[in-house]
């Protein structure tokens, strides 16, 4: 017997080894819910969801492991911290309270355009809100490069030496 976690790594493997077509019907029918679930919960941001994985499943017309892939997209949000999710069962307990601007967050990172563009999130943060998280997550993934200094360079310490009479030869601590 499988776990609802390993069923839900290999949800849809049955309808890819049939078509594409098939596959993509599957992952559309799931991330539909999913994205029932995350407007209800933005829509209701003071009310925190809690219960098994199998009571909320049926509450929101999930499978257990549907439901349980639902909370894997949310677990890194969540206030208390992330669940394993490897050892849940249907009758695991799960509260749902997550922080919003790091779900935001994680939903840019995952590159979830039909979740954070959902209507809900204008009333939980103003556009400048949305912006600077957004610019934030747009910072945090540009890659910058260090320059080294040259020797005849001023030193970046602020000594005011060249860097070569000043911490080119430093060994670090």
């Amino acid at each position: 017997m499988s776990s609802i976690f390993e069923s839900w790594e290999n949800y849809g493997e049955d309808a890819k080894a049939s078509s594409t077509e098939e596959y993509k019907k599957v992952v559309e029918k799931y991330l539909t819910k999913e994205r029932n679930v995350y407007a209800h919960l933005l829509a209701h941001p003071d009310q925190i969801v809690e219960g098994t994985i199998g009571q909320l499943g049926e509450k929101y017309g999930m499978t257990d492991y549907e439901f349980l892939g639902f909370v894997d997209g949310i677990n890194e949000s969540l206030v208390a911290g992330p669940y394993k999710l490897e050892d849940m069962t249907a009758d695991s307990y799960v509260k749902l309270d997550f922080d919003l601007k790091k779900l935001y967050w994680n939903m840019l990172d995952a590159k979830a355009d039909w979740l954070y563009k959902l209507k809900e999130w204008d009333s939980l943060l103003t556009d400048i809100e949305k912006a600077q998280i957004k610019r934030d997550y747009n910072k945090s993934k540009t890659a910058t490069k260090v320059v080294k200094p040259g020797r005849n360079s001023l030193c970046s310490c602020g000594s005011g030496l060249k860097y070569k009479q000043c911490c080119l030869n430093k060994k670090p601590k």
